[in-house]
């Protein structure tokens, strides 16, 4: 089991990516998935997660400008990022609790990271 992150890349301020992260492998079931930032000399940071049946949460710092979404048909999370700052730019990573075919438990799976960068 794995999360393929991408999307990322270089964007003026003002502008917009769409980021994707696709889980993959023996899956049965995967809980809520969420992105997560990490900004040069700061600690990781949540921006949006989202549960199986569409409940949404935000940073306050995204809200009104990022949207994240999922397809369970395939096992895929994607966060809309819109009105871009040069504080936005970050190491985007993807994470998901994840319960693979004949496992009893689930555990947490991270994404490899995909570099968004925010500048003029």
């Amino acid at each position: 089991v794995q999360l393929q992150a991408s999307g990322g890349g270089l964007v003026q301020p003002g502008g917009s990516l769409r980021l994707s992260c696709a889980a993959s492998g023996s899956i049965f079931s995967i809980g809520r998935m969420g992105w997560y930032r990490q900004a040069p000399g700061k600690q990781r940071e949540l921006v949006a997660g989202i549960t199986g049946g569409g409940s949404t949460n935000y940073a306050d710092s995204v809200k009104g400008r990022f949207t994240i979404s999922r397809d369970n048909t395939k096992n895929t999370v994607y966060l809309q990022m819109n009105s871009l700052k040069p504080e936005d730019t970050a190491v985007y990573y993807c994470n998901a609790p994840i319960l693979r075919s004949g496992a009893l438990e689930y555990f947490n799976y991270w994404g490899q990271g995909t570099l968004v960068t925010v500048s003029s």
